[in-house]
């Protein structure tokens, strides 16, 4: 507890304090250490993976999007894709909402 009043002692005498800074330096490092690794790799793990199922699209999937349509993947180019979500209705989606992949025959199912 005293070694706790002996810094603050010390700055109002005017006596320098040695290794302060360091400790502050190493604190906000082991900040962003933990930051990193609780955040923002996990954020990137799951970008790659979307990334990674979009570029493996292709007609005929069954696919879920951000708005919750389900829908059968008829076309696709660069940046959208077009769904079938009924008869004689399809829709244009970017391919950036595209939530999942799902299993072969589940639109059936439901």
């Amino acid at each position: 507890m005293l070694d706790l009043l002996i810094p603050a002692a010390q700055a109002q005498t005017g006596v320098p304090q040695s290794g302060g800074e360091m400790i502050q330096l190493g604190m906000i490092v082991v900040l962003f250490v933990v930051f990193y690794f609780l955040i923002i790799r996990p954020q990137r793990k799951r970008q790659k993976d979307q990334d990674n199922m979009i570029s493996a699209l292709q007609v005929g999937d069954e696919v879920s999007t951000n708005a919750g349509i389900l829908g059968k993947v008829r076309k696709q180019d660069e940046n959208y894709v077009v769904l079938k979500v009924a008869d004689n209705v399809e829709l244009k989606f970017q391919k950036a909402s595209i939530l999942a992949v799902l299993p072969k025959g589940t639109i059936k199912a439901i």
